[in-house]
């Protein structure tokens, strides 16, 4: 059997950048797992031995990459993937789940991307300071939610800094402005009934050119997000309250319970009071 390390973040309400779980495991020859699709940013690091990631690219094509110790590879969102440890080799890696605002920029900057998942290294320091870091948050699921994702920022910045991909920063001043008044707009409203031509108006921005410009810069249509975005404090309110889930759906802007039943179950693959009997707070 593999030794495994497992831990699923307590905390969704990090919307510049959020943790979902992580951990560790030093693989059986030949394990594999997928064909699968995530939801959110998935990167693994590999300590030792190796692998082969088999991934769609831009086009909807499966490639295939080796991997190997000191390497990496991220997994996108929705994107269908396999990953396979070698017979003779292999690989020992841990693992981070993550997304947030400002996600898709660092990738970008990291030159990471479905036509180019891999990670190589052109900083030996760096690179060991990314697997410290990596490791430090599969070990330690005890820690503060703060001091992980105080953990995962210097991660994506060690990724950033270190990879041999990396491309020179975009100048968008006026966009990131754009974005920020966006999500701020969202952030206080998001329990109305607003819509993407609302947010788009707020900006004084024509809505397709609003559209593009914020998934270019977060990775989610303003549509997606706001979703997101009202699914997450919805999970806050199921964890933390005893409200109907007609008042919590109410709370975050479906006034219709059935409308926010579907929602959810879009996001998380299941029921808002199931959600609630596995992830209920204690008092």
């Amino acid at each position: 059997m593999s030794d495994y390390l497992f831990s699923v973040f307590p905390n969704e309400n990090f919307v510049d950048l959020g943790l979902y779980q992580y951990g560790w495991e030093a693989c059986c020859p030949l394990h594999s797992y997928g064909p699968h699709i995530r939801n959110h940013y998935l990167f693994h690091y590999v300590i030792s031995g190796t692998g082969v990631l088999t991934a769609e690219d831009s086009g909807g094509i499966s490639r295939s990459y080796p991997v190997r110790s000191g390497e990496g590879f991220l997994i996108f969102p929705h994107q269908v993937t396999t990953y396979c440890a070698d017979q003779e080799h292999p690989w020992e890696y841990a693992w981070v789940e993550f997304d947030g605002l400002r996600v898709k920029e660092a990738l970008d900057l990291a030159g990471l991307s479905p036509d180019h998942p891999i990670y190589h290294s052109n900083a030996r320091d760096i690179s060991a300071e990314l697997k410290q870091l990596i490791l430090y948050i599969a070990q330690h699921p005890e820690m503060p939610p703060l001091h992980l994702i105080g953990k995962l920022y210097l991660l994506l910045d060690c990724i950033t800094r270190s990879s041999s991909s990396r491309k020179p920063p975009k100048t968008g001043t006026l966009r990131d402005f754009y974005i920020r008044e966006a999500t701020s707009f969202i952030e206080q409203n998001f329990q109305n009934d607003i819509s993407v031509e609302d947010i788009a108006a707020f900006c004084n921005l024509n809505r397709s050119y609003f559209g593009r410009i914020f998934r270019e810069a977060v990775g989610k249509s303003p549509q997606e997000f706001l979703i997101s975005y009202r699914m997450t404090r919805a999970t806050e309110l199921l964890k933390l309250t005893e409200l109907s889930i007609g008042d919590i759906g109410n709370a975050v802007g479906y006034p219709n319970q059935l409308h926010f039943s579907r929602a959810f179950r879009s996001v998380y693959g299941i029921s808002p009071r199931q959600w609630r009997a596995e992830n209920k707070t204690g008092r």
